[in-house]
Formats: structure tokens, sequence, C-alpha cells
């Protein structure tokens, strides 16, 4: 599957405005993402592609909603009302984010201080050993496979194979990782809720808290 093309500079433009209004220079920005200072000031200039745990690690560090870093310009977006509020995405339209693992298409990225954040995952891991560590956030989960067939691993079950159609909510403070065991592309649907969920960045920081593979179910033999 075709990757979603991107504006790999608007993030960057979106961290840049938001570290200077915190007053930050790059290598104190540097200091509390873990990131070098090299990569930042790539990443800002727009030279380096945004990878998904780039953007996590970078909202967290600048206390902000993840969607304030892929969204449009403050000029380009509409004024956000107080009530009858909407977000229409059209095919194609929507900021993304990639890694080796997965590409994340984000929906309503416009729409701030949502109580969900809607997501279209390509899952493109095929093992657990491609991560470094799971995801694990504060709140619930629901996922719908749109294409494809995946398994959901978690530290609390046996893997759980999850084909075209199929869904499933789950509590997501549980440590999860999503798996492609179909031949063609996989496609979900997510949806996080939960306390805090428009700091999206801060409750899904700790997917990188260091639970290795091994740690999570096995299937009972």
């Amino acid at each position: 599957m075709a990757k979603t093309p991107q504006n790999s500079s608007l993030p960057g433009i979106a961290i840049r405005a938001a570290r200077l209004r915190q007053g930050l220079t790059l290598r104190e920005l540097a200091t509390r993402t873990g990131l070098p200072f090299s990569t930042l000031s790539k990443l800002e200039n727009g030279k380096m592609g945004m990878s998904y745990d780039k953007l996590v690690l970078l909202a967290q560090a600048l206390d902000v909603d993840i969607g304030t870093l892929v969204a449009a310009a403050p000029a380009e977006r509409p004024a956000v009302q107080a009530v009858g509020r909407r977000s229409i995405i059209r095919a194609g339209k929507w900021p993304a984010s990639s890694s080796e693992r997965y590409q994340h298409r984000y929906l309503a990225a416009d729409l701030l201080g949502k109580m969900m954040v809607p997501m279209i995952i390509d899952v493109e891991a095929r093992s657990l050993q491609e991560y470094r560590g799971i995801a694990r956030h504060e709140g619930e989960e629901y996922l719908y496979v749109v294409s494809g067939a995946m398994e959901l691993h978690s530290d609390l079950y046996a893997p759980l194979r999850l084909e075209q159609g199929d869904s499933i909510y789950f509590d997501s403070g549980m440590a999860h990782a999503y798996v492609r065991v179909s031949e063609e592309p996989c496609q979900v649907l997510s949806i996080c809720a939960g306390p805090g969920i428009q700091r999206f960045a801060e409750t899904a920081s700790q997917r990188w808290d260091g639970i290795a593979p091994e740690d999570i179910a096995t299937p009972d033999m």
C-alpha cells in the first residue's frame, strides 16, 4: 500500500512555535526529549521525516495536544466553536506520520480538546520483535479491522487474531501492540478515549515504557 503523502515541514513549524512559546532552546528541548540536537534542528526545518514515535516524545515534552503538531497552521483552520463543533476530513487530506511498525492517519486533527482521538492505522509490523516497547496509555480503545488481518498482543492475554470486520473494545492501560498476519495490507480504525486524551502524547508516551516483547502473553500450548 502506498504511503500517504504528508507535509514534512508542518510539524516542524508547530514544534518551533510551541518551543518558542515556552522560551526553550533547541538544546533544552533535546534534554527533555532525549533526541539529539541535530535531529531536532532537522525536524524543525523540515529536513527529516517526522515519525509517530518522535511526535509522541515532542508532544509530551512540550505539553501540547498531538493534534497541534500535525494539523494545519492556525491561520488555515476554521475558528473552533464552543458548541456544534464538527470536523470533516476528505479522503486523502488527513495529516499522517509513519514508523517501521505503523502508518497513522489522524482524523479530526483540526479539532482540539476532543474526548476521543480517532486514527486510521496501517499495521506493518510482522512480529512483536519489531517493537522496542509497546503501547500503554490511560483510558480505553476501540479497534475495527477495515481490511486484512492482525493479532492484538497484550501483557494480559494470549494473542488475539482479528480479521476484516472484527472489532474489539479494550482497556488501553494494559500494554498492547498490533501485528499484521495477513499477506495483504492490514488497515484498522482505532479510537482512543480517556482522561486527558486531548493531550494524547502525555497518555500515549508510556507506550515506550520498557516492556519487552518477551513479557507479552503467548498462547497456551
